[in-house]
């Protein structure tokens, strides 16, 4: 059995962004009531997270983007973002703590504390680019974790593997210059956000499906394009941007993969962990929009990932 944390914190609860958005938060107890109910609550190495400090966020965002969302930070009420992303008054906080958790991850796992971690926090963090919030993300949360995890002693490289319904074009950004990171995302396509990089041999996989894509063919493209490159690049460190938007129940997207999908890949990356990463992973929670198939697919991953 691995030694598994799970990471959160009530506050991340209080941000909204509009009454009725699909990125609720009801989302976070969808989550940790599947895991108390299903009695794996307390196999699990529970933390309260702790905030991200400026000098982290800075890692992969200029000085000037962090400052500006700090200053559209409201006191109260709502600020609008762009067209599907706003403050109110706890966003701010909250957009820390999930950050936060995924740096606290690396120190936990590299303290030898835990082997492996989930973070089960909000907002998501995989859309937001370097100068941009965007898609209900404000920072690059597992970006900022991989980049901090690049300067802990014994990580040299690091791999992100993002599966969502929605490729992680924020993080594609963040990581875009550094040759130490490998990055691949599965999603869904064409679909928000409409845009992906060309793959760059060794270093970077973008895996487009179609609608209506099914567990078997997601597992075959798996198998044969992302990976047996993430093999070949042998990372120190593994961090998987967790989208269950992909499960076939889920209101935003048209790909029907269930929660047998999601422990599959969660298990193929463990056993590469454990080749080649020391078993090293930290995992944060990205999308995932029906609570009760998001309940499910959580559990499955955190199931895999603690086995």
């Amino acid at each position: 059995m691995a030694r598994t944390a799970l990471i959160t914190h009530p506050d991340c609860v209080k941000h909204e962004i509009s009454p009725g958005h699909p990125e609720q938060p009801a989302r976070i107890g969808a989550v940790l009531d599947a895991l108390k109910n299903s009695g794996m609550l307390n196999s699990l190495k529970q933390i309260e997270a702790v905030e991200a400090e400026k000098s982290h966020l800075t890692l992969v965002h200029p000085e000037a983007y962090v400052q500006g969302i700090f200053d559209a930070a409201p006191d109260s009420g709502s600020v609008q973002l762009d067209a599907d992303t706003a403050m109110n008054e706890h966003s701010l906080r909250a957009a820390l703590l999930a950050a936060g958790a995924a740096i606290q991850s690396v120190d936990l796992i590299l303290a030898g504390e835990v082997d492996n971690s989930f973070c089960c926090l909000r907002p998501p963090g995989h859309h937001a680019e370097k100068t941009t919030a965007m898609g209900f993300c404000f920072f690059g949360s597992v970006a900022i974790a991989a980049h901090y995890a690049l300067q802990q002693s014994g990580i040299e490289k690091v791999a992100i593997i993002d599966f969502d319904v929605h490729h992680g074009n924020g993080t594609e950004d963040l990581v875009a210059d550094n040759q130490q990171v490998f990055f691949c995302s599965s999603f869904q396509y064409p679909l928000y956000p409409g845009k992906y990089g060309k793959n760059i041999s060794g270093r970077r996989v973008n895996i487009p499906l179609d609608a209506g894509t099914d567990g078997a063919t997601f597992q075959l493209k798996m198998q044969t394009e992302c990976l047996p490159a993430l093999k070949e690049f042998k990372p120190d460190m593994i961090f998987i941007s967790a989208g269950f938007d992909a499960h076939q129940d889920d209101p935003l997207g048209g790909l029907n993969l269930l929660e047998e999908d999601f422990a599959w890949i969660t298990t193929e990356l463990k056993t590469i962990a454990d080749d080649h990463s020391g078993g090293r992973i930290v995992s944060v929670l990205e999308g995932g929009y029906n609570l009760a198939a998001l309940g499910r697919s959580a559990l499955a991953h955190v199931k895999a990932l603690s086995a």
